[in-house]
């Protein structure tokens, strides 16, 4: 695929920092970056790197409220008071000084990829360092201040989209892009995520499919504990396409947290490297099959700071940029000296994994006593008949 591509990058964009001993590193985004530049990314002849601009109040205000913002502006400053009524400067969320600043300039990110997607210049965008998902209208939530995946969908909405998809496939819900729009049928929410009996924030299941008037336009496929990369493919397989077809998008925005690998602190999935880039690999060629071609994507959670996030957003990037890196491809040295230096940690030698992504049809080999079925027959059952679609076809 030779596809336009436009990669938001700052190297600004790290100062979204919690402080130190937080789970959510900016070190990842910028080893990711600099792995990405080291492995000719970057270059390529289809590729713009566009320094983003930060999201206006304004721009904020199309999801987040007045009140809101404010509080985010005034825990920005020194010596800030905490505002727990606003989940800011709680221990998921502590303060830091130009919070404000940091977070709207990671929604401006995303909102300028919307924008330049949409408006034709390129056909798919990515912002790594985007998919705070857990952000809400009015609170923060899960190391997410403001909600630049909602700003990207409501400025798309604003501005002629008649429908967009978001799929999330983070091991957390991505709870606040489903809640702003839960009541909006232009909108469908698809999460494929740990289940919440043991993971936060305890939220997305398969009976959650939307508001009144926006029936079945929330997918929410709660995946049990210890599933890996054939267990994850098949959900996607099952549940995704299908939705695709029937919805119709203008546009697809999705979040890929890697925090569903097996070496990932806050998870307790099993997901290779390679099986999330067979998920994005699936993602790409759907938005051309099922779409108009337009996709955004941005990271999201990833807290295996060396070993999986640079590798899993760089594979990432390269199959946005239709120049996917083999598995065995070996890492450049110079940034495994650098990186080993800057945190300490042995880095990997190369790309991927070589892990053996197989699936299998959930419609012709599914066993009643396999949670992972269960899991997709309970979604199937909730939302497709919404859409005229039969849960236990195999389209």
């Amino acid at each position: 695929m030779s596809e336009s591509v436009a990669i938001m990058w700052d190297k600004a964009m790290v100062a979204y920092d919690f402080g130190r001993g937080h789970p959510l590193s900016p070190i990842r985004v910028s080893l990711t970056m600099d792995l990405a530049d080291q492995l000719g990314l970057l270059a390529l002849d289809n590729v713009d790197v566009v320094e983003p601009a930060a999201a206006s109040v304004d721009e904020l205000g199309l999801v987040h409220s007045g009140d809101y913002i404010e509080a985010v502006i005034e825990c920005s400053q020194p010596s800030a008071e905490s505002q727990f009524e606003y989940g800011l400067g709680t221990d998921d969320n502590p303060l830091f000084v130009t919070m404000h600043e940091a977070t709207a300039l990671i929604a401006g990110a995303t909102l300028e990829a919307a924008r330049t997607v949409w408006s034709g210049e390129h056909d798919h965008a990515i912002n790594i360092a985007g998919g705070f998902h857990h952000a809400m209208a009015e609170s923060a939530s899960g190391f997410c201040v403001y909600n630049d995946l909602a700003v990207g969908i409501s400025w798309l909405l604003a501005n002629g989209a008649q429908r967009v998809v978001y799929i999330d496939v983070d091991v957390h819900h991505g709870d606040g892009v489903e809640r702003i729009f839960w009541d909006d049928p232009r909108v469908m929410t698809i999460s494929l995520h740990e289940s919440g009996i043991t993971q936060f924030p305890g939220t997305g299941w398969p009976t959650d499919t939307g508001g009144a008037g926006a029936d079945g336009t929330a997918v929410n496929c709660a995946l049990p504990a210890g599933a890996g990369d054939a267990q994850w493919l098949r959900a996607l397989d099952a549940i995704v396409p299908p939705l695709l077809a029937a919805f119709g998008p203008d546009v697809v925005i999705s979040q890929h947290g890697c925090d569903g690998h097996h070496a990932d602190p806050l998870g307790h999935m099993n997901l290779s490297i390679d099986g999330q880039t067979a998920m994005a690999q699936r993602i790409h060629q759907w938005v051309h099959k099922f779409t108009k071609g337009k996709w955004v994507v941005t990271g999201g959670g990833g807290y295996a700071i060396v070993d999986v996030v640079p590798r899993a957003w760089t594979q990432l990037i390269a199959e946005v940029c239709g120049h996917g890196l083999s598995t065995d491809t070996e890492l450049p040295a110079l940034w495994r000296s650098e990186t080993e230096a800057l945190t300490g940690i042995k880095a990997p030698a190369t790309a991927g994994e070589n892990a053996a992504c197989s699936t299998y049809s959930w419609v012709s080999d599914r066993r009643a006593d396999d949670a992972t079925d269960q899991a997709i027959e309970q979604t199937r059952t909730a939302v497709f008949p919404h859409f005229g679609l039969d849960p236990d076809s195999a389209q």
